[in-house]
């Protein structure tokens, strides 16, 4: 049985659709909502907040819609919400009378250029992506998150998110190019983009004068 079955059923009072519907929805949310989070409690708490939502927005499901991007657009609401709470609720810490105790820099994933391609050499770059990202602004993020992390096309990460497909793409280009300076500062990823950029440089200066791109 489709979502949309499922989620017709569901609104029309047959509870027992719930549990399939689940099934075949929270697993991808819940990625999407780990890449965001970067925090399992996190991402379940929100996963648990979205169908929530959904219970009580049933009545305003579209009868025969796929009703994954609208999930998906509940679980990226959330998610601002979250942030933002917790966003407040850091504020009020820091405003009390620890404010001035220094912070603690997270140096674990501080590591020279790997000299070889190891297990731990990818753990590393990936915790260093994974600070990156966490430097992108929420909607930049979430764009990343969604175009090439869930795989969503440009128009349902539109609908997702609440613009237009020409929003996402800018937003999706400006994380891709925001990201690239980032870890073009990171020891590890800074000499492998010296070395892209030069093997593509030598194409574009043999190329004639008058020859078109």
């Amino acid at each position: 049985m489709s979502c949309a079955e499922l989620m017709s059923r569901y609104c029309e009072g047959n509870n027992s659709a719930f549990l399939p519907l689940y099934a075949a929805t929270a697993p991808r949310l819940l990625g999407y909502l780990r890449s965001l989070t970067r925090d399992d409690a996190t991402a379940e708490e929100v996963l648990q907040q979205t169908f929530l939502k959904l219970h009580g927005a049933r009545s305003l499901y579209v009868r025969g819609k796929d009703p994954v991007p609208w999930l998906y657009a509940i679980a990226h609401r959330t998610w601002i919400d979250d942030l933002r709470r917790r966003r407040r609720s850091r504020v009020r810490l820091l405003r009390g009378p620890e404010e001035s105790l220094p912070e603690v820099e997270d140096t674990s994933w501080e590591t020279p250029t790997c000299a070889m391609r190891g297990e731990s050499c990818i753990e590393a770059e990936h915790g260093v992506v994974l600070k990156a990202l966490d430097k992108l602004p929420p909607e930049q993020k979430a764009a990343l998150a969604l175009t090439k992390i869930q795989g969503l096309t440009m128009s349902d990460a539109a609908r997702t998110s609440g613009t237009t497909e020409g929003a996402m793409r800018l937003r999706a280009h400006r994380a891709r190019a925001r990201l690239r300076e980032l870890l073009g500062r990171d020891e590890m990823f800074h000499e492998r983009f010296e070395a892209s950029s030069a093997r593509s440089r030598p194409s574009r200066e043999s190329r004639p004068s008058g020859a078109r791109a």
